[in-house]
């Protein structure tokens, strides 16, 4: 319709009625749709001012940069309204340790953690304090046994009431002598709720290696506590040790996994039949054995030198320990000890072997021994093993026993206050055989000690000495056992 107000007639043509229509307007657009229209939003309107230099969109570029430094220098402090005020970008300055752990402790980080910084926060208005801190139901603990300690003290120091560690120790004792639980033992403890904080927690458990091959377990049961034994496996196979002798001997011994005290003993074993510095070669090849003990949980426990071996190719040394002296023993069942006589007696010597001015005879005299100061009753010990050849009084020398040894040596000892043996009797090295005194031609209580070869006197400190023994019968088939058994042992295992 031409209009809402016209009627259309028959005839081709329209005619209105009434008041005539205006002419429509164009709606307006809105801005967005102007600025659209306009295409502003493809303008690039920040162009890169380093290409197309001179053109029509770079110096677009260059007026929006002006346009924009303008606007800066506008908005200065010095042009600023009144009541603007810039906001300033300042690094705040590096905190020290004692500020930045104080800060980290303030830190939601360290809180969650559990405040690892050690700090903690002041109470505020909404912390209830307890009236007391409630203690844990159970404890661990744990407890050592020191040089010469109590295996009940141990337990009391650790915060074992008494009366538990006086009936822990007794328990215990039943399974292991109280003396033979060995130094730096630990023990695992585990003490209980207690019913007020006057006494002591009660012993729940402990747990402990009483022995090598033995561990116990003490629990609480009712009012009192029960032990169970858990018995240990233990493989006593020695430990053998292979090796060349290389540039030391020790070092390379020790290199090889011998205990420090293992090739103390073995270096010690091959001094008594040749030198070490001397006859030891870098091609030489060492054999030990050594005991070991190993426990089925896995410890292991190395002890004494058994065997000590040097294989030098043209010759081969073998040594056994063996015999109530510790000797050192050859495969052939034979030992052999070396050495030179010590003094006699705890004392300093006052007179040497050689000419000398007498004390009571004012002349010059060959002294045929060695006087010694002693105070008066200080034990005297026979230098070698020997047999009394006599035992009395001697003259000048006053109280005196004269030792015969083998290899037609002989020691004799005067001016006794006291005689310890008697004629006839076996003496072992380091034996007492009587005490010094100043009987006879004496000035004062001291030892004259004398030795003769062969019946000659000679210097005593000039005897150097060895004594070789021999096994037979029994013993002897008992030691090629024993050594038998020890070259059986592979290396390594």
């Amino acid at each position: 319709m031409p209009s809402d107000q016209g009627l259309e007639l028959a005839g081709g043509g329209t005619r209105a009625f009434g008041r005539p229509s205006a002419p429509r307007l164009p709606a307006a657009r809105p801005l967005a749709d102007r600025l659209h229209a306009a295409r502003l939003h493809a303008v690039d309107w920040v162009p890169d001012l380093g290409a197309r230099i001179g053109t029509r969109d770079w110096w677009r570029g260059a007026a929006t940069c002006l346009t924009l430094c303008a606007a800066a220098v506008a908005l200065s402090p010095a042009g600023l309204a009144p009541g603007w005020r810039t906001i300033p970008g300042v690094v705040a300055a590096p905190l020290g340790e004692a500020a930045w752990d104080e800060t980290r402790a303030q830190g939601i980080a360290p809180l969650a953690w559990g405040a690892d910084t050690g700090r903690r926060m002041a109470a505020n208005d909404l912390v209830a304090p307890l009236a007391e801190t409630p203690e844990r139901p159970s404890v661990e603990l744990s407890a050592t046994i020191g040089e010469g300690d109590a295996f009940d003290r141990a337990l009391v120091r650790a915060g074992v009431g008494r009366t538990d560690a006086k009936a822990a120790a007794d328990l215990v004792a039943d399974a292991v002598g109280r003396g033979d639980i060995a130094e730096g033992t630990r023990i695992a403890l585990t003490l209980g709720r207690r019913p007020d904080r006057t006494v002591a927690r009660p012993l729940e458990s402990l747990r402990m290696r009483a022995r090598f091959d033995l561990a116990v377990t003490l629990t609480r049961a009712g009012n009192g506590l029960t032990m169970t034994r858990q018995p240990i496996a233990i493989d006593h196979t020695p430990w053998r040790i292979q090796g060349l002798v290389g540039a030391s001997l020790y070092r390379s011994a020790r290199a090889a996994g011998v205990p420090a005290k293992a090739v103390e003993s073995y270096i010690k074993a091959l001094a008594t039949r040749l030198s070490i510095g001397r006859d030891v070669d870098a091609a030489d090849t060492f054999d030990i054995v050594i005991e070991r003990d190993r426990a089925a949980t896995g410890e292991t426990r190395t002890g004494d030198l058994l065997f000590a071996g040097l294989d030098q190719g043209r010759k081969r040394i073998q040594l056994l320990h063996w015999g109530k002296n510790n000797d050192w023993f050859d495969a052939d069942g034979q030992t052999e000890r070396r050495g030179t006589m010590g003094l006699p007696v705890a004392g300093r010597v006052t007179s040497t072997f050689g000419m000398r001015m007498h004390p009571l005879l004012g002349f010059m005299r060959m002294h045929k021994g060695m006087d010694i100061g002693a105070p008066y009753g200080t034990p005297i010990y026979a230098a070698m093993d020997g047999v009394v050849a006599s035992a009395g009084r001697n003259a000048g020398y006053g109280n005196f026993v004269k030792l015969a040894h083998a290899g037609g040596l002989a020691s004799g000892y005067g001016h006794m206050s006291r005689i310890a043996v008697a004629r006839g009797n076996r003496v072992r090295v380091g034996q007492v055989i009587g005490y010094v005194g100043s009987t006879g031609m004496s000035t004062g209580p001291h030892l004259h000690w004398e030795v003769w070869r062969n019946g000659a006197s000679v210097n005593p400190r000039s005897i150097a000495f060895a004594q070789v023994g021999q096994l037979s019968g029994a013993a002897l088939r008992a030691f090629k056992a024993k050594v038998a058994g020890l070259l059986a042992v592979r290396p390594g295992s």
